[in-house]
């Protein structure tokens, strides 16, 4: 098994593009800070868990990284709450994107509770 076949990369990675694609419509002035920060950290939520599973041999290590995931994933959260509230999206384009979001949350908290289920040799 590789990371792009773990249900929280994929859906990681789902939410990353629906951002990217989404943030192309924000206003130029914003390249630099809101457009650049929440495609970095959607970014980061699957590069982090790429590093993760390369050291899932090593609990603490494995575990470390994945919260690193939810830590970028909340800084996701963070910069759509930011979306919203500049009228940049939707409520319900929000709404959507963060229950994708709280579904990465959700999956990265089982890995973070079962580092065994993972191939991680002890917890």
């Amino acid at each position: 098994m590789k990371v792009q076949d773990l249900i929280a990369y994929k859906k990681g990675f789902k939410l990353a593009m629906d951002i990217f694609h989404l943030s192309k419509k924000f206003p130029r002035e914003e390249t630099y800070s809101l457009t650049d920060q929440i495609r970095r950290s959607s970014r980061s939520v699957c590069a982090n868990l790429s590093e993760a599973y390369r050291k899932r041999r090593y609990p603490k290590h494995f575990i470390s990284k994945l919260t690193d995931c939810d830590a970028e994933n909340g800084e996701t959260q963070t910069w759509l709450e930011f979306a919203l509230a500049c009228d940049y999206i939707s409520n319900e384009t929000y709404n959507n994107l963060l229950k994708e979001s709280q579904d990465v949350a959700n999956l990265l908290n089982y890995m973070i509770l079962n580092p065994k289920k993972f191939g991680s040799s002890e917890s």
